[in-house]
């Protein structure tokens, strides 16, 4: 039987909401390992991942096959998933103060005394996964691939768990900067030279939109199985044959809108789009038809996100794609900076 071992934290009115938090205790001295869905309170898809793995590590405990210990926080984030507004989410910002729930944990972590909401939330989020030997952090993106952000100390090691969740790409990136969770838990295993028996990565669960039992389950089955290729778990795994693009992190091309307006993709989600090749148009005056603006690849490459609503912002990122040189636009840090 899992232990219950939720926490509170305060809320923006000082109400006390919880974060559910079980663990899954193994006696044979395996991998501790640390899962978490919804810091970004929005993204959806990874909590029902997460809650059908838990069937099936309670299965695992309860005939003796759990060798490790796996914790599970399926829904991370109670002051994000209190947020709406006209009916709607607000889950990747802090409403009160601006704050990107998954940027600042490093400085969280660090304060003798946090003084927000967040900062206090962040810090003990950090706190309950920094002894964990494997950290995966599932989120989602607007419309996308399923896709791995992994540091390049855990690859090429990495793909096993990408081609595990069916995974198209995975993006390898060196320096964050941003303090997000990933980042600021494997901070201290880079300073000691500590990553060879451990591993940590963002798994970026398709799109919003993308909530349902078939890919809950097909995800759930593909973790289960990298758990116990792990060592985590005492039952025999085939590794999964998924073919994986690995793509440098200054490689991804990110496509900002020049202008506001409605925008229409005239290309799909995994479609090969050659440099110079069209791939969506924004129209900012319906009714006109001198105010549309077509959008073009910058280098050769695949489509791996969209925007997911249909009416952009000036400066909002419409696309992703992978690449095979450095891009132009690309200054260093994460593809999302905000």
């Amino acid at each position: 039987m899992a232990q219950d071992i939720s926490f509170s934290v305060r809320n923006n009115n000082g109400d006390p909401v919880q974060v559910g938090v079980w663990r899954f205790e193994g006696s044979k001295g395996g991998p501790k390992v640390h899962l978490q869905a919804g810091v970004h309170a929005d993204e959806i898809a990874g909590m029902l991942v997460l809650h059908l793995l838990m069937q099936r590590l309670e299965a695992a405990e309860s005939q003796g096959r759990l060798k490790g210990s796996v914790t599970v926080v399926p829904q991370a984030n109670p002051l994000g998933i209190g947020q709406f507004r006209q009916g709607r989410i607000l889950g990747r910002y802090h409403d009160a103060t601006g704050h990107n729930f998954n940027r600042g944990f490093d400085q969280s972590a660090a304060m003798q005394r946090p003084s927000t909401a967040v900062q206090v939330w962040q810090q003990k989020l950090v706190q309950l996964a920094a002894p964990a030997d494997v950290v995966l952090d599932l989120h989602t993106d607007d419309e996308a691939l399923p896709y791995l952000y992994v540091h390049r100390s855990f690859w090429p090691r990495g793909r096993e768990l990408a081609a595990a969740l069916r995974m198209d790409v995975a993006i390898i990136w060196d320096d964050g900067d941003d303090g997000s969770f990933e980042e600021t838990i494997i901070a201290p295993w880079l300073r000691e030279g500590t990553t060879a028996h451990r591993m940590a990565a963002t798994l970026e669960l398709r799109g919003q939109g993308d909530v349902s039992d078939r890919f809950a389950e097909q995800d759930a089955q593909g973790l289960y199985a990298w758990l116990c290729a792990y060592g985590v778990i005492d039952e025999g795994a085939a590794p999964a044959d998924w073919p994986v693009e690995a793509v440098e992190m200054g490689h991804m091309e990110t496509v900002l809108a020049p202008q506001p307006g409605v925008l229409i993709f005239e290309k799909e989600l995994g479609d090969r789009v050659e440099q110079g090749q069209r791939f969506a148009r924004i129209l900012r005056r319906p009714g006109d038809p001198s105010s549309e603006v077509v959008l073009y690849a910058e280098q050769t490459g695949r489509l791996v996100t969209r925007y997911r609503d249909r009416l952009i912002a000036q400066g909002m990122g419409v696309a992703k794609f992978t690449g095979s040189r450095p891009s132009r636009n690309w200054s260093g840090g994460l593809l999302d900076p905000n």
